[in-house]
């Protein structure tokens, strides 16, 4: 009982601080993994990234209200959509309307095209680097210096005799030509999956295309640098599906066939929708990545990974060196 009195009242030696210190080097290595394995897991539970605005572009014979469908299902899995009015008065006027409403939307975008839509959104999106993916939805995909008129001369559709010109005039002396899709065509040829009251009621109310629509060439073609997603339609008789296929493969998208006519955004709502999620959700996982460069390397999380391997080797490895230090030192002070 005496002896630890006895054992105080000595002066601590050299050999007995090393003894001492050696517990204290191990429990301070156990700590630095303890902060390593810490510091990932504060770093996961910072702010989500934000998800992308959505952006629907209708095509020609054709409004906003035709993305009703999809953007409701959209907006149903936490989604901002828009679905701007296209003007159809021709392929710069309305590439360059669409471009100016992505300048007024903050952060990521994802932008979607149905029909000559497509067209549109491929010289709208083009050297915005907030546009994030791009959906094509039975569409024209021009390369530059390509037209709808070209695309649809190398892929013939019935489209090419089922539409009447009628003249128009607007403010400031300027006049065009519209085209519309004729009355008894509009079933068999632009909705033939829908019922058929239900299609003649989008001949009553469609909204007709200048043929500067078709005829003006891209001056952009977004697809070449922005990832894209495409659906087919395989009884589309407005646009030949053998020309979406073509363009698809072009722009390497991530391309889905389904049995629908051209109009599936409308007929199809849960397709369109899922495709368009699937474009969505890449985008958020490019933005919380860092970016398509971040991307082709580790994700932050394999990066921390790998730290932290490293960190708790080193650790474990001076941690057994000062257990083995204490050892001999305690053998000898014995």
């Amino acid at each position: 009982m005496g002896s630890e009195k006895d054992m105080s009242a000595f002066p601590v030696t050299r050999s007995r601080r090393r003894i001492r210190i050696a517990p204290v080097l191990a429990a301070g290595c156990a700590m630095v993994v303890c902060a390593a394995v810490a510091a990932p897991a504060a770093a996961d539970g910072g702010a989500a990234p934000a998800k992308p605005t959505i952006v629907l572009v209708h095509g020609a014979f054709a409004d906003a209200s035709s993305w009703n469908g999809v953007a409701e299902r959209l907006e149903r899995r936490g989604y901002t959509v828009i679905a701007p009015a296209n003007p159809l008065r021709g392929l710069y006027s309305d590439s360059t309307y669409i471009a100016s409403v992505l300048d007024s939307i903050k952060g990521p975008i994802v932008l979607a095209g149905h029909s000559y839509g497509g067209a549109v959104i491929s010289t709208a999106a083009a050297g915005n680097p907030k546009v994030k993916s791009l959906v094509y939805v039975s569409a024209l995909m021009p390369d530059v210096g390509e037209s709808g008129m070209s695309l649809g001369a190398r892929f013939p559709s019935e489209l090419g005799t089922a539409t009447r010109s009628v003249p128009y005039r607007a403010g400031g002396g300027v006049s065009g030509t519209d085209l519309y899709v004729k009355r008894d065509k509009v079933y068999p040829v632009f909705a033939a999956c829908l019922p058929e009251s239900q299609a003649n009621l989008l001949g009553v109310t469609q909204r007709p295309a200048a043929t500067t629509a078709f005829s003006e060439k891209a001056r952009g073609a977004a697809w070449k640098t922005i990832p894209s997603w495409a659906l087919v339609g395989r009884q589309d008789r407005t646009i030949n599906p053998d020309q979406e296929r073509f363009e698809a493969r072009r722009a390497h998208s991530h391309t889905v066939e389904i049995d629908s006519c051209h109009v599936s955004l409308i007929a199809r709502p849960e397709a369109v929708s899922d495709l368009v999620l699937q474009a969505a959700t890449a985008a958020t996982a490019a933005g919380s990545a860092g970016g398509a460069l971040a991307a082709t390397g580790p994700t932050r999380d394999a990066r921390a990974e790998t730290v932290l391997a490293g960190l708790a080797a080193a650790s474990l490895t001076a941690g057994a060196g000062a257990v083995l230090l204490g050892r001999r030192l305690r053998r000898r002070a014995r």
